[in-house]
């Protein structure tokens, strides 16, 4: 629960700025890149501090090597958190992160059926997983969508322009003279 509360508490804050004048906060995505940043940040650096055993249990005992599995998640999950706040990378981050959502789920469906319990943390059954899971993956699929490169032709939205993510098609004068 508390990546859902990091999400949306970091997201409202970056929105609340947006409103009260920042520029580039000035639409959702790129709140929700933030709040997923802040959020993948925590998760990740759980990976290594407070609930490193406890994530090393949820590993289904069909996998090898579940100390390495957990690390090899929290460095992506780390790395994916850096990605998403570099105006260059954020397709791939996102687009990365959503993957690896997707590939981490079975131990989400693993620890609810299994009562793979994380000590000090709720337990939570596997609708609830399930449903957070989807939550985080389509806000990292919004935000793919938000900065994804169009194709030659196209409108690009407003939070591709307000971060610099899409070179401009500005025309520069020159004052005379040779180059």
């Amino acid at each position: 629960m508390q990546p859902l509360i990091v999400l949306v508490v970091v997201t409202l804050g970056l929105r609340a700025a947006g409103f009260a004048g920042v520029a580039r906060l000035s639409s959702w995505p790129p709140a929700v890149r933030g709040g997923l940043a802040a959020m993948f940040v925590m998760t990740g650096t759980s990976h290594f501090v407070g609930m490193r055993a406890e994530l090393i249990s949820m590993v289904p005992p069909v996998l090898p090597e579940p100390g390495l599995l957990v690390t090899v998640t929290g460095v992506l999950e780390l790395a994916g958190a850096v990605g998403l706040l570099v105006p260059r990378t954020v397709p791939w981050a996102a687009g990365g992160l959503a993957a690896l959502l997707v590939v981490m789920f079975p131990a989400n469906v693993y620890a609810a059926v299994s009562g793979a319990a994380m000590e000090g943390a709720q337990t939570m059954t596997l609708l609830p997983r399930t449903l957070l899971q989807l939550l985080f993956l389509a806000a990292t699929l919004g935000v793919l969508r938000a900065y994804a490169p169009r194709r030659k032709g196209s409108v690009t939205g407003a939070a591709q322009d307000d971060l610099g993510t899409r070179p401009s098609s500005t025309v520069r004068v020159s004052s005379g003279g040779t180059h």
